[in-house]
């Protein structure tokens, strides 16, 4: 269990310090990253980025649209091959994240969840 503490902490940390490639480490390439404001920007009703290289292209546009940002964690949560990140988000809105961990330690499936 603390395996899956340990990729939750390393991706809140590389979150933090902005490193796109430190923030793609985490994720496996058929990645499938489903998101509210991925349907909010993208019109887009399914809401979901499919693959690595798009969902990288998504970050960096978050990452120059919010150049203070800075998420505050405040629990992960263990699953069976999952977690769920609870922190503080842009905009001091909560934002939870449930993500599925391959047998690498890659995401293969993010629902992210805002308040």
């Amino acid at each position: 269990m603390d395996h899956l503490s340990q990729i939750g902490e390393a991706w809140l940390q590389a979150w933090n310090s902005h490193n796109i490639d430190d923030i793609m480490l985490h994720y496996d390439d058929n990645i499938l990253f489903y998101s509210p404001v991925i349907r909010q920007l993208t019109n887009d009703p399914e809401g979901c980025i499919r693959g690595k290289e798009a969902l990288k292209a998504y970050f960096l546009k978050g990452l120059a649209a919010y150049p203070d940002l800075h998420f505050e964690l405040y629990h992960i949560l263990e699953g069976i091959n999952s977690l769920v990140l609870y922190y503080k988000s842009i905009n001091n809105k909560l934002s939870a994240e449930m993500m599925v961990i391959n047998e690498k330690g890659l995401v293969t499936e993010v629902r992210a969840h805002y308040k």
